[in-house]
C-alpha cells in the first residue's frame, strides 16, 4: 500500500516536472524568448557582446527540440509498464556486465600507459606553445567557438575543468587530463580486441592510439586535449557491455552521442572495433554467422541512431565561407558516390604525404603480419581468410575517417586523422596477440619510431616559440620607436609573409615531412597571430587589418614609402597605413 502510494505520488511528480519542461522548450521555440533569453545572458553570465545573435538562436532551438525528445522518451521509460520493464532489463544487463569485469587487475596497466603517454608528450608540454586557437582564446577567453561545431560536451566539461564558465591558460592540466584518458582507452581497446587477456606487449602495441604522429597536433592544444579524447574513450566503452545485447544497445547510443558532441573525427572508430570483432568471431569460428549478422545489425542501429540524431536535432550547420577552410554539408544524392571516392583518394593521399620511409614501411610490415597470422591462426580455410584479412584491412583503414568522406569540403589536417592511429592500434595488437616473437619485435620499432617523433616534434615546437618571439620583439621594438603614440586609433598595421622556420625545424622536415604541417608559422596574413603579436604582447592601441571582411583593403596594393629597413623585416608607411614585409 505504501509503495502503490510512492510510486503514484513519484509519478504525479514526474508528469508535472514533464509538463512544465515541455512549456518551457516549447516556448523556446518562440524567437522572441530566444531574443530574450539572450539579452539577459549578455547581462548577467557573459558580460560581452555577443557577435553572431543566429549562432545562439540556433544552439537554443536545438536544445528545445532535444528536451521536447527526452522529455517524451523519459516519460515513456518512466511511466509506461512496457517502457519500465524495458529500462529494468536495461539496468539489470548493465549491472551484469559490470561485475564481469576485474577492474582491480586494469591498475597496474593504467599506470604502465599513463607513465608512457606522458613520456610521449613530455617535450609538447614542456615546449609550452601557444597552439593556433589556444591564441584566441588565451587573450579573449572564448569558448564559444565549440557551439559552432556542436561540441555541447566540450564546451560543458569545459566548465569542470576551468572551473569557470570563461577560460584561462590552466595547462598542463588539460594535457595530462588527455594524456588519462587515452590511457584508459588503450587499455580498454587491448581489453576488448584481446578477449579480456591484458599483457604488456599488448598494452605498448596499443601506443598508436594515443602517440601516432597524426594525434600530437590535438594534443598540442592547451585547451581541447581532454575532450578530443573523450571522443575516443566514448568509442570504445560500448564494447563493455557487448554480452548483453539491450545494454551495449544503450549505451551504444549514449557513447556515441558523446562522441559526436566532443570531436566528430572520431566517428569512424566504433565501426572499426565492430569490423575487427567480426572478423576475429568469423575467423576462430566463436560464432554463427547469424550471431555475426545479429551483432552487425545491433551495432549498425545504435550508430545510425545516434549519427541521425545528432545531424538532425544537435548538428548545426558549417558553410565553408563562414568557417573559412571547411564545412559539414554533405554531398547531394547525385554526386555522393563520387565524392565520397574523391574524399577517400584525398585521404589516403595525405596519408602518404605525411608519413615518411621508416613509418612507411614499418606499417607495411605489421600489415603483412597481420595478414600472415589471419591466414595461419584460422579456422576458416586459408584462401578464404587471405582475402577476408585484407578486405579487414581495407574497411579499417576507410574507417578510420569515419563520416568526413560524406563532407563536401572535410578538414584533411592532421587532428581530423587520429582515426589512423587507431587503426594502426588494432591492427598492432592484433598482430602482437599470441604470435611470433618476430611480430613482436616489428610492433615495438614502429611505435618505438613514434615516440622518438613526439620527442622531435615537441623539441621543434619549443625552438620555433623561441625564435618567434626573438622576431616579433624586435618587430614591436621598431614599431614602438616610429609610432609611439599608444592612444592612437586610426593606424592599421598589415603583415606580408609568416616568420620562417628556425633550421631545427627546417632539418627535422627532411627527415619527417609531418613536423611542417604540424608546426604553425607565426604572423603572416589571415593568421590567428593579429591577436599574438599584437594583443598578447599587449600592443592592441592600432587597428588589425590582416582579415579580408568588409573594407578590406591589400596593403600591397597602395604605394607606401620604406620607412625603416632593417635585416629581419622591411615597414612601409603613409602615417595610416603599416606594412610589414618579414623577410626570410
Amino acid at each position: 500500500m505504501v509503495t502503490n502510494k510512492k510510486n503514484k505520488i513519484g509519478n504525479s511528480i514526474i508528469i508535472i516536472l514533464s509538463i512544465i519542461g515541455l512549456i518551457v522548450c516549447i516556448t523556446v521555440l518562440f524567437p522572441q524568448v530566444r531574443r530574450m533569453m539572450l539579452d539577459y545572458l549578455i547581462e548577467h553570465v557573459v558580460h560581452r557582446e555577443i557577435s553572431s545573435y543566429q549562432v545562439w538562436f540556433d544552439v537554443l532551438l536545438s536544445y528545445a527540440v532535444c528536451g521536447i525528445c527526452c522529455i517524451l522518451f523519459l516519460d515513456y521509460f518512466t511511466l509506461i509498464n512496457s517502457g519500465k520493464s524495458l529500462v529494468r532489463n536495461v539496468k539489470q544487463e548493465i549491472k551484469d556486465c559490470w561485475s564481469e569485469i576485474d577492474f582491480r587487475s586494469f591498475s597496474k596497466p593504467l599506470i604502465l600507459l599513463i607513465g608512457v603517454y606522458f613520456l610521449g608528450i613530455l617535450t609538447i608540454v614542456r615546449a609550452n606553445f601557444l597552439y593556433r586557437d589556444d591564441i584566441w582564446r588565451a587573450v579573449e577567453s572564448i569558448f564559444w567557438q565549440w557551439f559552432g561545431w556542436s561540441r555541447y560536451v566540450s564546451v560543458f566539461s569545459s566548465f569542470i575543468v576551468h572551473a569557470d564558465i570563461n577560460l584561462t591558460d590552466i595547462s598542463p592540466l588539460p594535457q595530462l587530463l588527455a594524456m588519462v584518458i587515452l590511457s584508459i582507452s588503450s587499455l580498454l581497446l587491448v581489453y576488448v580486441i584481446g578477449k579480456k587477456r591484458i599483457t604488456v606487449v599488448r598494452l605498448l602495441a596499443s601506443i598508436p592510439l594515443g602517440l601516432s604522429p597524426f594525434i600530437l597536433e590535438n594534443l598540442s592544444y592547451k585547451f581541447d586535449p581532454p575532450y578530443n579524447a573523450l571522443s575516443i574513450l566514448a568509442s570504445i566503452v560500448p564494447f563493455l557491455f557487448i554480452a548483453r545485447r539491450k545494454a551495449f544497445l544503450f549505451v551504444s547510443v549514449l557513447s556515441l552521442l558523446v562522441m559526436c558532441t566532443t570531436y566528430q573525427a572520431a566517428s569512424g572508430i566504433y565501426m572499426m572495433i565492430v569490423v575487427i570483432l567480426c572478423f576475429q568471431y568469423w575467423s576462430n569460428k566463436e560464432k554463427t554467422n547469424k550471431e555475426i549478422l545479429s551483432f552487425i545489425g545491433t551495432a549498425a542501429i545504435a550508430f545510425c541512431f545516434s549519427i541521425l540524431f545528432f545531424k538532425f536535432f544537435l548538428m548545426r550547420p558549417v558553410d565553408v565561407r563562414a568557417s573559412g577552410y571547411i564545412s559539414n554539408s554533405m554531398f547531394p544524392a547525385s554526386h555522393i558516390i563520387s565524392g565520397i571516392l574523391g574524399n577517400i583518394k584525398a585521404y589516403a593521399m595525405n596519408v602518404n604525404h605525411y608519413l615518411n620511409i621508416t613509418w612507411g614501411i614499418g606499417i607495411v610490415i605489421v600489415l603483412l603480419f597481420f595478414i600472415a597470422k589471419s591466414v595461419c591462426s584460422s579456422a576458416q580455410k586459408k584462401i578464404r581468410s587471405f582475402f577476408a584479412s585484407i578486405l579487414v584491412i581495407g574497411l579499417l583503414f576507410i574507417l578510420s575517417f569515419g563520416l568526413y568522406y560524406f563532407l563536401e569540403a572535410p578538414l584533411l589536417a592532421p587532428r581530423a586523422m587520429y582515426g589512423f592511429g587507431v587503426f594502426l592500434a588494432i591492427m598492432c595488437i592484433s598482430v602482437v596477440s599470441d604470435y611470433k616473437k618476430i611480430a613482436v619485435v616489428a610492433v615495438l620499432a614502429l611505435n618505438w619510431c613514434f615516440l622518438v617523433f613526439a620527442f622531435s616534434y615537441g623539441n621543434a615546437l619549443a625552438d620555433q616559440a623561441r625564435y618567434a618571439e626573438f622576431r616579433i620583439t624586435i618587430l614591436l621594438n621598431d614599431l614602438s620607436v616610429l609610432y609611439p603614440d599608444v592612444g592612437r586609433e586610426d593606424l592599421s598595421i598589415q603583415v606580408e609573409n609568416p616568420i620562417d622556420f628556425t633550421p631545427l625545424v627546417k632539418n627535422t622536415a627532411k627527415h619527417y615531412p609531418l613536423i611542417e604541417e604540424l608546426v604553425p608559422t607565426r604572423m603572416g596574413r589571415f593568421a590567428w597571430d593579429d591577436f599574438y603579436y599584437l594583443e598578447y604582447f599587449n600592443y592592441i592601441s592600432y587597428k588589425k587589418a590582416n582579415w579580408p571582411v568588409d573594407g578590406y583593403i591589400d596593403f600591397r596594393t597602395l604605394d607606401l614609402p620604406v620607412v625603416l629597413d632593417s635585416y629581419y623585416h622591411t615597414i612601409k608607411s603613409d602615417g595610416e597605413h603599416v606594412l610589414v614585409i618579414l623577410k626570410h
